[in-house]
């Protein structure tokens, strides 16, 4: 079992970062959207509460740090079209997508959304 159960975001500025989020989540599985005035929340499929999600709420206080949120790929093509889908939204690509020699096979793309948040997606054979 998976033991995976969501993200609770913070950004500082939520009106800014939502059309990134809008086409960024999607393409990693999150599909499916339970929205209120205070949480935006992308779901992927399966039951409530079960289901993965992604949930985002503004704190203006927020600041940026060294965490990372990794996503895995199914393949290369996958993380070339996440880095296509960040350039596109506003978001920032720190490195990649390339070949790291963490393993001969960790293909990656790391990235930031528009207020720092910084992520990776990652294809890696075994």
């Amino acid at each position: 079992m998976n033991k995976f159960s969501h993200i609770d975001l913070r950004v500082n500025q939520l009106e800014s970062v939502l059309p990134f989020y809008e086409k960024l989540l999607p393409e990693l599985g999150f599909t499916r959207t339970f929205h209120s005035e205070n949480w935006k929340v992308f779901a992927a499929e399966g039951e409530l509460p079960s289901a993965a999600y992604f949930a985002i709420t503004e704190d203006q206080e927020h600041k940026p740090n060294a965490n990372l949120i990794g996503f895995w790929a199914d393949d290369q093509a996958e993380v070339d079209l996440i880095a296509k889908v960040v350039k596109e939204s506003g978001g920032i690509i720190n490195d990649g997508p390339r070949l790291f020699p963490i393993s001969p096979t960790y293909y990656a793309v790391y990235f930031e959304d528009p207020c720092g948040n910084k992520y990776e997606i990652v294809h890696r054979l075994n």
